[in-house]
């Protein structure tokens, strides 16, 4: 009689919906982008770290259409792509999420959930945007998301930074994406709206999207964080599942261990061994 599988073996491990091999970006001579290498499944989140200049804004762009990738090699689906617009990979269920957000701070949460896309009804001279579908629907997904809006009237301006991303989060999934980039969406907020930030990310997974979760903070990475790929100057310096990292290791794999190292030791003869600086700084080189 067989032994019964354990939970790994009847683990149904799904292909990737986004898969990059070898990616690069080339503007004549200037090398932005090398060597790159990832697989986007669907209920997973991977976060993208790295530093400004480490190449991920290059990363985003290709993956979201609006630039084409000089080598490697761009899959969704399995098939080999290029996508010549971002409308291609909107078409193809991805969806990339933008810090300015490409809202109407004027404009009521509704008008702004579906801003170029409006529903009408009616035909010929008498067609007119189905606003109560539009106010209805927009309550039902952000509620669906977990996101209780008072009134989906009130300008969107009106909300905060955190609720602001949750909307767009919410419009994205709502129309089809299946693979959602987000470009530093906790970048300018505090520590509270980012934690609502980080939640509807788990959320998103949840419902089954892939989330390419892009940032500078380890700290926001690791809480939701299934897989980690680091950018270093346009390289990818690893690919880790979140079972074989901590987040001291991922702190100092993104900080550059060797760096804090030299830093803390400056500052221990600059300020002398009982600065809190320099104690701060040693304790991120620890794994």
């Amino acid at each position: 009689m067989s032994e019964p599988s354990t939970p790994q073996e009847t683990a149904i491990i799904t292909e990737p919906i986004i898969d990059v091999r070898g990616i690069g970006k080339r503007y004549g001579n200037v090398i932005a982008l090398s060597d790159v290498t990832m697989e986007v499944r669907s209920g997973e989140v991977i976060c993208v770290l790295g530093d400004n200049g480490a190449g991920k804004s290059t990363l985003i762009k290709i993956l979201a259409g609006a630039h084409q990738h000089s080598d490697g090699v761009l899959l969704v689906d399995g098939k080999e792509t290029t996508f010549s617009n971002p409308r291609e990979a909107l078409a193809a269920g991805i969806a990339t999420v933008y810090q300015d957000l490409a809202v109407v701070p004027l404009m009521p949460v509704w008008r702004n959930f579906f801003l170029g896309s409006e529903p009408t009804k009616g035909w010929g001279p008498f067609t007119a945007m189905d606003v109560q579908f539009m106010k209805k629907t927009t309550k039902e997904e952000l509620a669906a998301m977990g996101i209780d809006l008072r009134d989906v009237d009130q300008p969107i301006g009106t909300l905060s930074g955190g609720e602001r991303q949750c909307v767009a989060i919410a419009r994205a999934v709502y129309f089809g994406a299946r693979v959602l980039i987000l470009d530093e969406p906790t970048a300018a907020l505090g520590v509270k709206q980012s934690g609502v930030v980080l939640k509807y990310i788990a959320k998103a997974r949840e419902r089954g999207l892939g989330v390419v979760f892009i940032t500078h903070n380890p700290r926001h990475a690791y809480p939701v964080g299934d897989h980690f790929m680091l950018l270093r100057r346009g390289k990818s310096i690893g690919n880790f599942p979140k079972a074989e990292m901590t987040i001291g290791e991922l702190t100092s794999l993104m900080a550059g261990s060797a760096e804090l190292e030299a830093l803390s030791h400056e500052l221990e003869r600059s300020l002398g061994p009982d600065s809190e600086l320099a104690k701060k700084i040693k304790a991120e080189v620890k794994p």
